[in-house]
This record gives C-alpha cells, sequence and structure tokens, in this order.
C-alpha cells in the first residue's frame, strides 16, 4: 500500500483543551460536546466536518464517473451514544449522512449516495464499527 497522503493534529488538554497543527494552519479550542463556547469545536464536531466532505467528495468521484455534472451538498450528524451499564464509560458513534444532488429524483439521488458510501475513505474506515446511515433528501 503506497501512502499518499497523511498529516497530523495535535491535542493538549483532552477534550477542554485545544487542537492545533504542526505548522498552525488550523487551532481550535475543544470543549465538551454540548458547549456553546464561541471560537471552540468539539471532536464530534470536526469529524462530522471531515466526514461530510471527504463524502461529498466521493460523491463527486461517483458523478463524473457517470459523466454527471449536478451539483451536491452532503451534510454528516454524528452522534454519541451512551452504552455504559456499569461504572466505566462505554460510549459510540452514529453518523447520519444527507445528500442532496441537483437536478435529480431522491431515488436517483440514494442510488448514487449509496454508491459514494462504498468508495469514500471515510465510509470504509468505520464501516463494521460504528452505525452509518446514508438518505437523499
Amino acid at each position: 500500500m503506497k501512502k499518499i497522503y497523511s498529516t497530523k493534529m495535535i491535542n493538549t488538554g483532552g477534550r477542554t483543551g485545544e487542537v492545533h497543527a504542526p505548522d498552525n494552519s488550523i487551532q481550535f479550542q475543544v470543549v465538551q460536546p454540548g458547549q456553546k463556547v464561541e471560537g471552540a469545536t468539539n471532536p464530534e464536531q470536526l469529524f462530522a466536518a471531515g466526514f461530510s466532505s471527504c463524502f461529498n467528495s466521493a460523491l463527486s468521484y461517483v458523478l463524473s464517473s457517470k459523466q454527471l455534472t449536478n451539483s451536491s451538498t452532503v451534510s454528516a450528524t454524528v452522534s454519541m451514544h451512551n452504552l455504559s451499564t456499569g461504572p466505566v464509560p462505554d460510549v459510540t458513534l452514529g453518523v447520519d449522512i444527507e445528500g442532496h444532488i441537483g437536478g435529480l429524483s431522491l431515488d436517483q439521488a440514494q442510488a448514487l449516495l449509496e454508491e459514494a458510501h462504498k468508495v469514500c475513505p471515510y465510509s470504509r474506515a468505520v464501516a463494521g464499527n460504528i452505525e452509518v446511515t446514508v438518505k437523499a433528501v
């Protein structure tokens, strides 16, 4: 397997700290999910941003492979689910992907979204590990 890209982010302070790129091209204050602090984010928002961007890129690839030039918008909603039955936290993530492809019916869009789900690196990375739903809107 040939590596074609890698990136690194550094965190200090966990969910109440900060994350930054080594070259300082991006930096965020990190807060607990549900907290509202101006300019701050949480790991789930960062994951949703990456997943939606990657998925839409995979969708663009699928569209272009079919000579389609329709525009698309993709959202990823990342949820945390508490599975704990004891004192040790047992939390898992779930992702709901919603995609809109201009000029296509919901059925046509759903089929293309399902194809994108098969090639998206994020989708493939989490396959079998967390629940992911894909829905045309």
